[in-house]
């Protein structure tokens, strides 16, 4: 007789001895189940691995015909038993449970972790209902999160009542097509150490220290300050530009002595005011925590550059900025595993508001991006706003992230790592969208800003050019294994 067989067997000869009553699957209460879960606890170790004993637990490869209802279970006793082993074993590990048949015991079901399917709530409440950006700040949320109460409605949609007191409704399409995978992938199990992040310097905030700065006036008619205006933002990550005209003409051809304005669903060169023109948060007159720009790119843009033009009839709209970089080396010098569990768990992003705008990237990414060249980090996509609900995911997984990109979190969040400035018309700000974060607090009255993006190639061709002159650039063309030396044009990416 097979081990496996053996196993069901024994599974089989203990559930007669103990029998429990199980609380209707369609609706559940936490209490109940909680006491189910300790009269099968001798079940689940009787059979191996009840995670993946049962077929019945559906994949995201598994196709879904018809309604629920139309999902049966075959008549298979040992395929049943597992079935239940494998559902109450979720259950104790806090995830929330969903059958495919709420009146069928033996159905499959889906499993989500109770964190990811809270964050992703749909209502109003935690998804702005113009932007479609997530406005729940993830990290807020008690990261032990659980139901109270799961409950299939009449449309079959599910209704879950959480233990934070906030209450969600999730459409049987959007969970069928989030489901998770039953086994975690390789990748996320297979710990590769990474580089940090490659020779930079740190502003601190607490010394005081005058900020990075050029003049526009040196800018527009030097070579010279140019390089030491890119140069700043290389090393600092942010530069400030003092003396620009306050119009968005000059702050336009300031933007062009770098590189031409990246043009993108917004625009080319920004002039705006809070009015909700594009659907972005950026253009609310709303508390803007802590991210990068342009997570939902392939190509995130790298150079990002704000010039207020004017502030009139209120106040607050202070800027904020943060070192990822440096946020990043703390992390992986406190917990290396939290910062390779950002390195290697690939997310997918997305910009939906405008109805004819629904862009993301050709592939997931990481939070910590590692060039494929010098094995280091060298770019921060970090914007909970834009993260867009990850399918495939492993709850193993899925915890394993949120306590990683919690403890990054607060690392960013921790006030001695917080720049604040009050932009002021004639001060322009630009920063390396790679590494920086920027926000702002909450203001009320009318500004305007102006200001543009540029891309990543054209300010490194700009940056190499300048410091090392054209002959070297093209004497090292390739020479990508150079990157270590100062003097190699590849030490700069």
């Amino acid at each position: 007789m097979s081990a496996s067989r053996l196993a069901s067997l024994r599974a089989t000869a203990l559930w007669s001895s103990y029998r429990p009553h199980i609380t209707p699957l369609h609706v559940f209460k936490s209490g109940a189940l909680a006491n189910g879960s300790r009269n099968l606890a001798p079940l689940a170790r009787s059979a191996s691995s009840p995670y993946n004993v049962s077929k019945r637990l559906l994949s995201d490869a598994t196709p879904l015909e018809g309604t629920p209802q139309d999902t049966n279970a075959k008549s298979d006793p040992f395929e049943a038993k597992n079935t239940q082993l494998a559902y109450h074993a979720a259950l104790r590990n806090g995830n929330v449970v969903v059958r495919t048949d709420g009146k069928n015991e033996a159905a499959p079901f889906w499993q989500f972790g109770s964190l990811y399917l809270r964050e992703n709530c749909q209502c109003p409440k935690c998804i702005h209902p113009d932007t479609r950006q997530r406005i729940v700040n993830t990290f807020s949320l008690p990261p032990r999160v659980k139901p109270e109460e799961v409950q299939r409605t009449d449309s079959n949609d599910v209704h879950i009542k959480w233990s934070d007191g906030h209450e969600s409704t999730y459409s049987w399409k959007w969970l069928s097509a989030h489901r998770g995978n039953n086994k975690p992938t390789i990748q996320s199990r297979t710990v590769q150490p990474n580089r940090l992040p490659r020779s930079f310097k740190v502003y601190d905030p607490q010394k005081g220290d005058p900020y990075p700065e050029v003049v526009y006036e040196d800018v527009m008619s030097k070579d010279t300050a140019v390089l030491e205006w890119l140069d700043n933002i290389w090393t600092w990550g942010f530069c400030f530009v003092k003396g620009v005209p306050v119009n968005p003409e000059s702050t336009k051809t300031l933007i062009e002595r770098i590189a031409f304005i990246r043009h993108t669903h917004y625009g080319g060169f920004w002039d705006f005011t809070a009015d909700l023109t594009y659907k972005d948060t950026a253009y609310t007159n709303e508390w803007l925590g802590a991210h990068t720009d342009n997570t939902y790119f392939t190509d995130p843009a790298r150079l990002q550059l704000f010039h207020l033009l004017s502030h009139t009839d209120g106040d607050g709209g202070k800027s904020l900025l943060v070192d990822g970089f440096a946020a990043a080396k703390t992390l992986a010098k406190q917990n290396p595993g939290f910062y390779n569990t950002l390195t290697n768990s690939r997310h997918p992003w997305h910009a939906s508001g405008n109805e004819d705008v629904c862009i993301q990237p050709s592939a997931m990414e990481p939070v910590l991006n590692v060039h494929p060249d010098t094995k280091a980090v060298y770019q921060v996509r970090w914007n909970n706003y834009d993260r867009a609900p990850k399918t495939n995911w492993h709850t193993s997984e899925q915890r394993e992230w949120y306590v990683a990109a919690r403890a990054y979190n607060n690392l960013l969040t921790k006030s001695s790592h917080e720049i604040w400035t009050q932009l002021q018309p004639g001060t322009a700000l630009i920063f390396d969208n790679w590494r920086m974060l920027h926000g702002r607090s909450e203001f009320t009255g009318k500004r305007r800003m102006c200001g543009g993006y540029v891309n990543n190639d054209d300010f490194v061709s700009r940056l190499r050019l300048l410091k090392f002159g054209r002959q070297s650039v093209l004497d090292n063309l390739g020479n990508t294994d150079g990157w270590r030396s100062p003097d190699n044009p590849y030490s700069i990416y």
